[in-house]
């Protein structure tokens, strides 16, 4: 077994308040791995701690091989992430949004040129691509987004709520993408609070108030419980943890 994320303890504060509490987990190299939980349980804390870009409290941890704590350029290097909130500029058109990651990438132009032709093709982004990004539906954006984390190549992608305010329709087709992707090698690492998109991972890792109630496959997850359906399983175990939902 060979793993693409390693945590140990990990940990993050704020002053006084723990947003992350000694968690701990591992993720296999190829795998959809889920961080379900509800809004501010902590999730986009961790992930920004995994993706090189907050410093830990405590804890230990790596991706792709490199510390957290002393190889964050590499990190970076190594993978791809795509943010709750869009990172595209909206006075580009989708082509020099992707051009403008490319270059940060320090991708070569025959290369660049290659590449978004490939992702356009593979994510079906050419009716859109050469439009202003701030004229394209929400789902058209987030098609984006997730081309310009993947230009590069990445062996770990990091997706932090990728279909947040996606119809359900969008949100079943992003996924057919992301089960492509896994196919082909990579490690897909996603927050969701979405139910019936914790249940496309492998495995998913519930989170309450900065700690992790319980890690494993969704369907056993329910079949250990006895409940009915992951919704009820998330809400009984948080209700358990001391949430009043």
């Amino acid at each position: 077994m060979e793993l693409a994320v390693t945590i140990d303890k990990l940990t993050k504060q704020f002053g006084h308040f723990t947003a992350v509490n000694e968690i701990s987990l591992n993720v296999e190299r190829g795998e959809i791995f889920g961080f379900l939980g509800a809004n501010g349980a902590g999730k986009t804390t961790a992930i920004r701690m995994l993706c090189g870009l907050l410093m830990p409290t405590s804890g230990k941890g790596t991706v792709n091989g490199f510390d957290i704590y002393n190889e964050s350029e590499k990190i970076k290097r190594s993978i791809g992430y795509m943010s709750q909130k869009f990172s595209l500029y909206r006075d580009l058109t989708g082509r020099e949004n992707l051009q403008f990651y490319g270059s940060v990438y320090q991708m070569s132009n025959s290369d660049l040129k290659k590449r978004i032709e490939e992702l356009s093709k593979n994510l079906d982004l050419s009716e859109f691509i050469d439009r202003l990004t701030e004229s394209l539906p929400t789902g058209w954006r987030q098609r984006l987004s997730l081309a310009a984390s993947l230009l590069h190549r990445p062996q770990i992608l990091f997706l932090d709520e990728p279909t947040g305010g996606v119809d359900p329709v969008f949100r079943r087709k992003f996924w057919e993408i992301l089960y492509r992707l896994a196919d082909d090698g990579t490690t897909l690492f996603v927050t969701t609070h979405y139910m019936d998109e914790a249940e496309f991972c492998r495995r998913i890792s519930i989170m309450h108030q900065g700690q992790i109630v319980e890690v494993g496959n969704p369907q056993e997850l329910i079949k250990k419980y006895n409940e009915p359906n992951l919704q009820e399983l998330f809400i009984n175990l948080i209700s358990k943890s001391g949430s009043d939902v």
